[in-house]
C-alpha cells in the first residue's frame, strides 16, 4: 500500500512537470535589444580609416566590405551612399597588436593572438544626432606553423567578431 502511494505520488510529480513544461514552452520571450527606430531606413558606410600603423595590406577595405555585407545580410538597413542615406556608421581601425599567444618549451612560440580595437560612430543624419560611440576590441588567434599565411586566419576571426558587435550595437542596441 505504501509503495502505490510513493507511486501514485511520484505520477502526480510527472504530470504536474509536463504541465508546467507545456505552459512555459508555449511562452516565447525575447530578451534582445529592440530594433532600429522606424524613420531609419538606410546607412552610409564610409570606408573605414585605418590609425593602427599595423601595416596589414587592404585591412580597411577588407573590414568595410565585411560590415556592408553583414548589414546587407541582417536587411534592418539598406546601404546607401552618404549624401541620401537617413544614418552613417564611420569606424576607424585605432589598434592591431600581434603577440605570442602560447610559448612552448624553448622559448618558441607555437600559437600567436592578434587583438585589435575599432571605434564606431553611429549618426542618425534625420535627427541630427549622434547615436552611440563605442570602441569595440576582439582578438584571433593563429598557429604560427605557416607564417604570414596563418596570420590572415587570426586578423579575420579578430574582425569578424569586431564587425559583429558593431553590427549588434546598430541594429538592437536601442
Amino acid at each position: 500500500m505504501k509503495k502505490l502511494r510513493i507511486a501514485n505520488y511520484e505520477l502526480r510529480i510527472v504530470i504536474l512537470f509536463v504541465v508546467i513544461s507545456t505552459i512555459l514552452s508555449a511562452c516565447s520571450y525575447s530578451f534582445t535589444g529592440s530594433s532600429v527606430p522606424p524613420h531609419l531606413k538606410t546607412v552610409a558606410i564610409p570606408l573605414f580609416n585605418d590609425e593602427s600603423g599595423f601595416g596589414e595590406p587592404n585591412l580597411r577595405e577588407q573590414f568595410t566590405n565585411e560590415m556592408i555585407k553583414r548589414v546587407q545580410d541582417d536587411n534592418s538597413l539598406q546601404i546607401a551612399e552618404k549624401d541620401v542615406a537617413d544614418a552613417t556608421l564611420e569606424c576607424s581601425i585605432k589598434s592591431v597588436k600581434d603577440e605570442p599567444a602560447v610559448v612552448n618549451p624553448g622559448e618558441t612560440v607555437s600559437k600567436r593572438k592578434v587583438t585589435m580595437s575599432v571605434s564606431a560612430i553611429f549618426y542618425d543624419k534625420t535627427l541630427k544626432k549622434k547615436m552611440w560611440e563605442k570602441t569595440f576590441s576582439n582578438w584571433g588567434n593563429y598557429e604560427t606553423s605557416s607564417g604570414i599565411a596563418q596570420r590572415t586566419e587570426g586578423i579575420t576571426e579578430a574582425r569578424d567578431k569586431i564587425i559583429e558587435s558593431i553590427l549588434l550595437e546598430t541594429v538592437s542596441g536601442w
